[in-house]
């Protein structure tokens, strides 16, 4: 029932108030016989008290005006300067109360002009012969300027709630925005972040495997091996370093990879002892977009990770095609198990990578020559795999999988689609 007001605002009230009070309470008073009316500066002080609670409480202020102006039309007063308090009352109403006050109001500037017309007309000596056929012409035209002038009052509060409430779901939107943008933020760099980890700490390990057990009988192997460790380990913490370079200054992006990177990729996982064929045909033929080149190299990354950790130790076999308005992007591994891979962080990864520049990918298990594999769907497909590369349909669940047997191949398809190529 009441607002919370800061104690300035509750103070500038009551000093309005009071001034209104002083002036139409005894200096504008009615006076009858050239003497004070004291009913006059009793119904003076209810339109004061009014216009006191106002905006602390919209309802009590209503009410103390409906009761003054009972207790005017009770004495038979003639319409006197503080009834211009009605007005403000009126205001805020339908600025600051709640929807049932609102109407409320709204009902009050009907039912006020009726009573108000009827009272002029009929209970005082206001208007001369108020009660003759002559006068209704009248009565007609004070109606509709008493209904007018307070549905104006009470048309000017909604207004003004109106623009606040605007501005209210105005504010929501931008820190709705705000908080979606900085969650995209978030799981982009979530997403780098298990990229670079993941690809290092997947190297790390089988350098470090093949470290150990040639430390006794090939000695500059395990040096070797030490020596890549140390590489790619100064390579993450870089890149660790970036992404939390971003965390802290969101608008500093930092240099991103390119193709001219995939040469270090290819290198770091033959280096981990993986028999990494690449095939490029055809190549490109021009400046390819800076997002489709993070798209494949970030795809990439995580398609040679899982090879080198899930995958059975054979050869990995990479093709890029080049079109002149998409790249194919597929990788190939064997794997051993009791079952396909699950669509882990990684494989979501790699969708999201591709359907950010509007492209598809798939992966999943293919068996022998029959192409009887089960595909394992990471997103809806914008453009369907070649059956040579997937095989099974798009649509096939991870729960309908049978035993992966000796010789199966993991298979991960990408289309990304690159425009025209300057």
């Amino acid at each position: 029932m009441f607002r919370a007001l800061r104690p300035p605002q509750l103070t500038l009230d009551v000093i309005a108030a009071v001034v209104f009070f002083a002036i139409t309470g005894f200096v504008m008073f009615p006076t009858v016989a050239g003497q004070p009316e004291i009913w006059g500066v009793g119904v003076s002080l209810f339109m004061a008290g009014a216009l006191a609670v106002r905006r602390l409480s919209p309802a009590l202020a209503l009410g103390i005006a409906w009761a003054g102006a009972i207790v005017q039309m009770a004495l038979g007063l003639n319409p006197m300067p503080s009834n211009v308090a009605i007005f403000a009352v009126l205001y805020v109403t339908a600025a600051y109360g709640r929807r049932w006050l609102l109407w409320t109001g709204f009902a009050s500037a009907l039912v006020g002009a009726i009573v108000i017309t009827l009272y002029l007309f009929l209970g005082t000596s206001f208007v001369q012969d108020g009660t003759g056929l002559a006068a209704v012409p009248v009565a007609a035209v004070t109606l509709v300027a008493a209904t007018f002038a307070l549905l104006l009052a009470w048309t000017t509060g909604a207004l003004v709630r109106a623009s606040a409430r605007a501005r209210e779901n105005l504010a929501a939107q931008e820190r709705a925005e705000a908080e979606a943008v900085a969650e995209a933020e978030r799981v982009r760099i979530a997403r780098d972040m298990h990229d670079v980890v993941a690809h290092s700490l997947a190297v790390v390990i089988a350098q470090a495997d093949g470290a150990r057990y040639a430390a006794a009988s090939d000695p500059p192997a395990a040096t070797a091996a030490l020596a890549t460790i140390s590489t790619t380990a100064r390579a993450a913490l870089a890149d660790v370093r970036l992404l939390l370079t971003q965390l802290r200054h969101s608008q500093a992006d930092g240099p991103q990879p390119t193709l001219t990177d995939l040469e270090g990729l290819y290198t770091r996982v033959r280096a981990a002892g993986v028999a990494l064929e690449v095939d490029v045909d055809p190549a490109p033929t021009g400046e390819v977009p800076a997002a489709v080149q993070l798209a494949v190299y970030r795809i990439l990354q995580e398609a040679l990770t899982n090879a080198m950790r899930h995958g059975d130790g054979g050869r990995v076999t990479v093709r890029l095609a080049w079109h002149p308005d998409r790249v194919e992007l597929g990788v190939r591994n064997g794997v051993v198990g009791a079952g396909p891979p699950r669509a882990g962080h990684g494989l979501i990864g790699m969708t999201e990578r591709a359907s950010l520049v509007g492209g598809s990918l798939t992966a999943g298990v293919e068996r022998g020559a029959g192409r009887r594999a089960v595909t394992i769907p990471v997103g809806t497909a914008a453009v369907p795999p070649p059956p040579a590369e997937i095989g099974a349909s798009a649509g096939a669940s991870a729960d309908s999988a049978g035993v992966v047997t000796a010789g199966a191949e993991f298979v991960v398809h990408a289309t990304l689609p690159i425009g025209r190529v300057l």
